[in-house]
C-alpha cells in the first residue's frame, strides 16, 4: 500500500519550493520591474502555477497507486502537464490581455514554459515518493532485523533457565539422597532467589557488570551449599569495569562450567577466580578454575555443551565479530576462559 506524505510535510515543501521559484523568477526580471504590469504578471503567473500544482498532486498520487511501470507514470505526468499548462496559460493571458489584444506568440511561449514546469514538478513528486518508500522500507527492514535479533537473544536466554534448573535440582536430589536435608533446603532457597533474579531481567539484553556479578555470586551461593569448603571463590574486580554492559547471564554459564568440570570433580575441590579490567576501550574478563594440568586434544571442541554454545551464539548476535572468547590451559593447572568485549558503559546508554 502506497503511503502518502503527511499534509503538513507536503504543504511545507510546497511553500518552500514555490517561494524559491518565485525568487528565481524575479532575479532576471528585476531590471524590468519598474515597467507597468511586469510585477503583477509574474506574480500571477507563479500563483497560477502554485494553485495548479495542487491538482497535479492528485494526478500523480492516482498514477502511483496503479503501480504501473515507470514510463506509464511519465506519460500521465506529460498528459497532466500539457492539460494544466493549456488551462493556466490561456486563462492567465486572457485575464491580463483579453481576447482581442491577446499575443498568441507569447501565449505559446507561456504554454511551453508551464508544461516544462509542471512536468518537472511531477518528477519531483515521483522522486520524493520513491525516496520516502525507500526510507520506509529501510526502516522496516531494520525494525524486522532488530526484532528477529531480540527474539533470537530471548530464545537463547530462555534456553539457559531450564538448563541451569535441571543441574541445580539434580544437585538437590543428590543432597536428599545423601541425607543432607538441611543442605537441600538451603539450596532450594538459594535456587528460588536465583530464579527470581533471573526473571527480573528477562526483558533486557545487557546489564551492568556489577549486576551480572551479583547474579553470579547468587549462583555460587547455591554451589557453596552443595560443595561446602571444597569451593573457594576469589574476585579481583577493577572498579572502572562495574558499570560496563555485558549480556545478561553471560558469566553464570562460564562459571558453572568451571565449577562442574574443574572443582566438583576434584576430591579436594579448588578455587574459582573471576577477574575484570579495562584496556584500550575494551572490557576484559577472566574466569579461571584450579585443577590438574590438562592439555586439550586436537579434537577438543571448545563450543560443546549448552551453556558455552549459548554464550557464543549470544555474543555473536550482540557484537558480531567484535568479541573474543578464548580458552587456555595454564601450566599451573585448571582452565582459563578469557572474554574481550567492547567497552560500553551503562551511563552512556542511559544518557
Amino acid at each position: 500500500m502506497l503511503r502518502q506524505f503527511p499534509s503538513t510535510s507536503f504543504w511545507r515543501l510546497q511553500i518552500i519550493g514555490w517561494s524559491c521559484f518565485y525568487l528565481f523568477v524575479f532575479v532576471p526580471a528585476a531590471p524590468y520591474l519598474k515597467e507597468p504590469g511586469v510585477f503583477k504578471a509574474n506574480s500571477l503567473w507563479v500563483l497560477s502555477l502554485f494553485s495548479a500544482s495542487w491538482l497535479l498532486r492528485f494526478v500523480c498520487r492516482a498514477s502511483l497507486r496503479n503501480r504501473g511501470p515507470w514510463f506509464l507514470h511519465e506519460i500521465h505526468a506529460i498528459a497532466a502537464a500539457l492539460l494544466l499548462a493549456l488551462v493556466t496559460s490561456l486563462g492567465l493571458d486572457l485575464f491580463l490581455d483579453g481576447l482581442q489584444t491577446m499575443n498568441w506568440g507569447g501565449w505559446l511561449l507561456d504554454f511551453v514554459q508551464n508544461s516544462v514546469v509542471f512536468f518537472l514538478w511531477c518528477n519531483l513528486y515521483f522522486g520524493a515518493k520513491q525516496w520516502q518508500q525507500i526510507a520506509q522500507q529501510s526502516e522496516r527492514m531494520l525494525r524486522i532485523e532488530s526484532e528477529a535479533r531480540q527474539a533470537r537473544l530471548n530464545a537463547l536466554r530462555y534456553q539457559l533457565n531450564p538448563h541451569f534448573l535441571f543441574n541445580a535440582l539434580n544437585a538437590v536430589s543428590t543432597l536428599i539422597l545423601d541425607g543432607d536435608s538441611t543442605g537441600a533446603n538451603q539450596m532450594l532457597v538459594q535456587i528460588s532467589l536465583l530464579l527470581r533474579r533471573a526473571l527480573e531481567n528477562q526483558t533486557v539484553t545487557e546489564i551492568p557488570l556489577s549486576e551480572e556479578i551479583d547474579f553470579t555470586e547468587q549462583y555460587l551461593a547455591v554451589e557453596q551449599v552443595r560443595l561446602g569448603e571444597r569451593l573457594h571463590v576469589d574476585m579481583v574486580l577493577s572498579p572502572e569495569t562495574l558499570d560496563a554492559l555485558v549480556p545478561v547471564m553471560l558469566l553464570q554459564p562460564l562459571v558453572e562450567n568451571a565449577v562442574v568440570h574443574g572443582i566438583a570433580s576434584e576430591i579436594d575441590g579448588g578455587t574459582i577466580l573471576i577477574q575484570t579490567r579495562t584496556t584500550d576501550s575494551r572490557l576484559l574478563v577472566v574466569i579461571r578454575n584450579s585443577g590438574p594440568e590438562r592439555k586439550p586434544s586436537p579434537t577438543t571442541n571448545l563450543n560443546h555443551g549448552i551453556g558455552l554454545k549459548n554464550c557464543v551464539e549470544r555474543l555473536e548476535a550482540i557484537y558480531g565479530a567484535d568479541y573474543l572468547l578464548a580458552h587456555a590451559w595454564p601450566n599451573s593447572g585448571g582452565c582459563e576462559v578469557s572474554l574481550d568485549l567492547p567497552l560500553r558503559r551503562w551511563a552512556m546508554v542511559e544518557g
